[in-house]
């Protein structure tokens, strides 16, 4: 289930049976946002929100709490909801997830005060965001009712257009990511990386300067994508490899970013067996994939200035009886020996053919986006992303542009003395550092390896690419994480180009 959204007017809202009436803060108390009217389609607003009042409707000053004020002639609904200060995107977000709860099959009309201290076009992405991120239901696929947003205010007629694109970009990027969600929510047994393939090719194919290549088992056995070959060795399922471009019509300067995700559609960890418990939510393990196809659609939906790759390399990691061993040595696409110590660290044996093709093409920024190490939820927990980058500027575009979509990201040192953790006997590098120690550091510096000195950056979500419980705009199960990070990126650097 998921929400269009779209703009009207103040004269419509005798029409809407549910009314979100935004709430802000002062000096420490509940007021109605400047422009709102005193009565609301036959609903009188307090005149004054007492403490005493408030408390009384279970109404707090934590962004997204709400009361209801009923018009019992006709059963409308006002729902009065607090956005705190109004000064933050995710404050907006949080408000538009808190209306799309309530009686989503219903049509709702959210009024959105014009202040001095809010950027229109994007405070009204990330309202249409939180309302679409918010309905999504895997179990209940079909569309959920229309939301609208209703602008109030002085100035509110001259500010439809800054709205109207905000709300557009908005419904684009939380389309995207809730696609992506359904894909990782999706059971491995229909999630095959064939099927992954060709979901990917029916969103993509159609898209303006967007051309998909599909690689099969010859081809990739050609391109010598040695990790590839050797993760898929115990499964019964073929490898795919996925090629996305979009190729918008050429601009001066125009830069070329490679995205990278990681697609394991199930991980039994391989002879290096997880346990029952480790795997009851491997068939997430594909999220990077999904991510980077959901990132590239949104790029040419929107018509951004910049070329855009992305590669989704795909496969199971099983014990069928020709599965890979602790001890073999496997030969990526760069020339480079692998020796594979751990069958469970397979997401950078796939991702380390996908960086070498990547870097055959010389872009200007590579980013990988991967459930990658247990480690990193460790560190972080789930609901914060790791970035490793080789480069101070790129890590600082992405971790704005993480602020600006609300998925919180902390950089990570690539600290270079724990090179040594994965060097090995038998071959260039092995696939697993120190037992204990640094785990998600010791991967992002296996996958430097594999990027020929070129910008890059790596986005380990292993924690937050799963919800356990229902939070804000999340729902249990998969959250896409970092797909909205990335189409802010892409925004960002194409304003810059």
């Amino acid at each position: 289930m998921t929400r269009s959204v779209n703009l009207a007017e103040l004269t419509d809202l005798e029409t809407f049976k549910v009314i979100a009436v935004p709430l802000v803060t002062r000096e420490g108390t509940l007021a109605f946002a400047d422009g709102v009217p005193a009565t609301i389609a036959g609903v009188t607003l307090p005149t004054a929100l007492t403490a005493e009042w408030c408390e009384s409707q279970g109404l707090k000053t934590k962004v997204g709490s709400t009361a209801v004020l009923r018009n019992f002639s006709d059963t409308t609904l006002v729902l009065m909801v607090t956005n705190g200060n109004e000064t933050t995107l995710e404050q907006w977000r949080q408000l538009g997830a808190a209306v799309a709860k309530v009686q989503p099959k219903t049509p709702a009309a959210l009024l959105v005060s014009l202040t001095p201290n809010a950027t229109l076009a994007q405070s009204s992405q990330a309202i249409t965001e939180g309302l679409i991120l918010a309905s999504y239901d895997y179990k209940k696929p079909e569309s959920a009712a229309t939301a609208s947003l209703v602008l109030v205010g002085e100035g509110a007629a001259d500010a439809q257009a800054d709205v109207a694109r905000g709300v557009q970009i908005g419904s684009l990027v939380a389309d995207g990511a809730n696609w992506a969600k359904r894909l990782v929510d999706m059971p491995a047994q229909d999630l095959s990386p064939k099927a992954f393939a060709t979901f990917a090719k029916e969103r993509l194919e159609g898209l303006p300067h967007v051309d998909v290549e599909i690689w099969k088992d010859t081809k990739i056995a050609e391109e010598r994508l040695g990790g590839l070959i050797g993760v898929n060795l115990g499964s019964a399922q073929p490898a795919r490899l996925v090629i996305a471009t979009y190729t918008p019509p050429s601009t001066a300067n125009q830069p070329h970013i490679i995205l990278v995700g990681k697609g394991v559609t199930f991980d039994s960890g391989g002879l290096s067996l997880k346990t029952g418990e480790g795997m009851m939510t491997m068939k997430t393990d594909m999220t990077g994939a999904a991510v980077v196809t959901a990132v590239l659609a949104a790029a040419a939906e929107l018509g951004l200035p910049i070329r855009v790759t992305a590669i989704a390399p795909l496969t199971e990691n099983m014990t069928g009886p020709a599965a890979l061993r602790p001890g073999d040595v496997l030969k990526i696409r760069n020339g480079m020996t692998v020796e594979v110590l751990n069958t469970d660290a397979e997401g950078r044996l796939i991702l380390a053919d996908a960086l070498s093709l990547a870097a055959e093409q010389n872009p200007d920024a590579i980013i990988d986006v991967a459930t990658l190490t247990g480690a990193q939820a460790v560190a972080l927990g789930d609901e914060i992303g790791a970035v490793f980058a080789s480069r101070d500027d790129l890590a600082a575009q992405l971790l704005a542009a993480s602020e600006r979509s609300g998925e919180t990201m902390w950089r990570m040192p690539l600290h270079p003395s724990y090179e040594s953790h994965i060097d090995s006997d038998v071959a260039d590098i092995k696939n697993i550092g120190k037992a204990g120690r640094a785990g998600s550091i010791s991967a992002a510096l296996f996958l430097q390896r594999f990027v020929n000195g070129l910008p890059w950056a790596h986005l380990d979500i292993a924690g937050p690419s799963r919800m356990d419980a229902t939070r804000g705009y999340y729902q249990r199960g998969g959250s896409a994480y970092g797909a909205r990070t990335l189409v802010e990126y892409l925004i960002e650097r194409s304003r810059q180009a």
